[in-house]
């Protein structure tokens, strides 16, 4: 980057000290854990919004978990940078709602039901640990799979990250395309520890995971179903079959009120 740019990096990643350390732009830092030119503190951090401390502002954001803390101070950062009053920024901030897919919350009786794209192993353990540290009084029931002919070195990983965070962990299928689900269900189950395999069902079909992950719930559990996010299909053999996560969530939902 040319000497007229500016670069704003996360102080708190190594990664993202080590992307600035050619550049010739100014450099700005963002972070909560360091000193930095943006800096933030998080007050309270619930499935309702983040409470946070910035530059000795407090601001209500309906963003939920710690990384969407990262990311209100890198836009933050970049728009103060850019000229902006900073009263303003945090204003319209303040009022941007989650992103489709992207730690969608329904409240189901109490028990919160988080809808996530995450389908890499740092995204899982982000959302995962985000839920860690909130303030949550049961279990956390995590349900996911991988995606068929992709990259299977990641498999084992979110198995052991899943199995880390959860209580319970549901394997199933993602979007299979040409791999049979079992295999790659199997890929997964390759990265749990041995001692944390009781804790670990395997179903292939989504829908059924995701029914038995409702049925498990009790009120001030947490499950989260991660890898689709704001898809609305399953590819299976080179087809792509309407399935939308959260569809499939509130006809469980409503199926069980009608029974009760």
């Amino acid at each position: 980057m040319p000497t007229n740019a500016f670069a704003l990096t996360n102080i708190d990643d190594k990664n993202g000290k080590i992307m600035v350390q050619n550049t010739k732009a100014k450099i700005y830092t963002y972070g909560l854990s360091h000193m930095a030119d943006f800096h933030a503190r998080i007050l309270e951090n619930t499935f309702q919004g983040l409470h946070l401390e910035i530059d000795g502002n407090d601001t209500w954001f309906l963003l939920l978990g710690r990384f969407n803390a990262y990311n209100i101070l890198a836009a933050y950062g970049s728009a103060i940078i850019l000229g902006f009053d900073k009263q303003e920024v945090l204003s319209q901030l303040s009022k941007i709602p989650p992103i489709n897919g992207r730690f969608n919350i329904i409240n189901n009786n109490d028990t919160y039901i988080i809808i996530d794209y995450a389908h890499t192993p740092d995204a899982l353990e982000n959302i995962l640990s985000t839920i860690e540290e909130m303030d949550i009084n049961g279990k956390i029931i995590t349900v996911f799979g991988a995606g068929g002919n992709r990259d299977k070195t990641k498999r084992p990983l979110m198995g052991q990250i899943a199995a880390q965070y959860s209580d319970i962990v549901i394997i199933t299928s993602d979007n299979p395309r040409y791999e049979e689900p079992a295999d790659i269900i199997a890929d997964i189950e390759k990265g749990v520890p041995a001692n944390l395999n009781a804790k670990v069902f395997k179903i292939e079909d989504r829908t059924n995971a995701i029914k038995m992950a409702i049925n498990l719930a009790n009120k001030g559990d947490v499950i989260v179903i991660a890898g689709k996010g704001h898809e609305t299909y399953q590819e299976i053999k080179g087809v792509r079959n309407h399935f939308d996560d959260r569809e499939v969530v509130l006809q469980i939902i409503n199926s069980k009120k009608i029974i009760n």
